[in-house]
């Protein structure tokens, strides 16, 4: 049987750590000590729990520690991602690519020379404009946008979102999160017709070049890596 060409979990955990650790220099030592902490308190609770069998109480501890450790690990390693790509262009398109099944990305539906880029999330809180770059010349874009998405999509909600850490902004790292929470007013049912109608919408734009600068793409990688894909 040929094989598939993909890196075997080891190499991608391995491949995650090191990423991580550009960012994070103390996540080996977090590591150890989450697994360490996570073994000796899942030991002690099976050593509690009678009947008590000293080898399955150490080995299922052990087992608690890891998934501890892997908790963690996930967590810390998208932070120091978010940390290591904030301020390049399309940083926020690399984070929305982290949502999951339900949720239709779109890059760059809207810039300018001066790199201001908007992007579009379809899912169940309808239609998301997320704008980076400089606030003032994105309220613009914005504006522009949900107009021409309201004029074929008028009863879905369309919202706005700008990238930032200003007042009413949105800091890269709870982007995803932010997107996740919001209100859901669109039904599964309801996302064909919805997209059908948007790409009307994009077959319309004129064809213009994308802006100069590399779309980082590794957060996509990195929760590749951590789920094994």
């Amino acid at each position: 049987m040929a094989r598939s060409g993909k890196p075997g979990r080891i190499k991608q955990l391995r491949q995650a750590y090191q990423v991580t650790k550009k960012g994070d220099p103390k996540i080996g030592w977090i590591l150890l000590g989450t697994f360490v902490f996570g073994a000796l308190v899942g030991t002690a609770l099976f050593i509690l729990i009678p009947p008590s069998w000293l080898a399955f109480d150490i080995l299922s501890g052990a087992l608690i520690g890891i998934l501890a450790l892997l908790i963690v690990f996930g967590r810390r390693a998208q932070k120091s991602q978010v940390k290591q790509i904030e301020g390049q262009p399309g940083a926020a398109l690399a984070v929305l690519g982290m949502l999951r099944r339900g949720w239709k990305t779109d890059q760059m539906v809207a810039f300018n020379k001066q790199q201001d880029i908007v992007h579009r999330v379809v899912g169940p809180p309808g239609i998301v404009l997320v704008g980076e770059g400089n606030p003032v010349r994105l309220r613009g874009l914005l504006n522009s946008e949900r107009k021409r998405h309201q004029r074929v999509a008028a009863d879905t909600p369309v919202h706005e979102i700008i990238v930032g850490y200003g007042e009413g902004e949105v800091p890269l790292g709870k982007l995803a999160r932010h997107v996740q929470k919001m209100k859901r007013q669109v039904k599964p049912a309801e996302m064909t017709d919805l997209l059908a109608r948007l790409r009307a919408i994009d077959a319309s734009r004129p064809n213009v070049p994308i802006p100069k600068g590399p779309v980082p793409t590794s957060m996509k990688g990195m929760r590749g890596n951590l789920r094994g894909r």
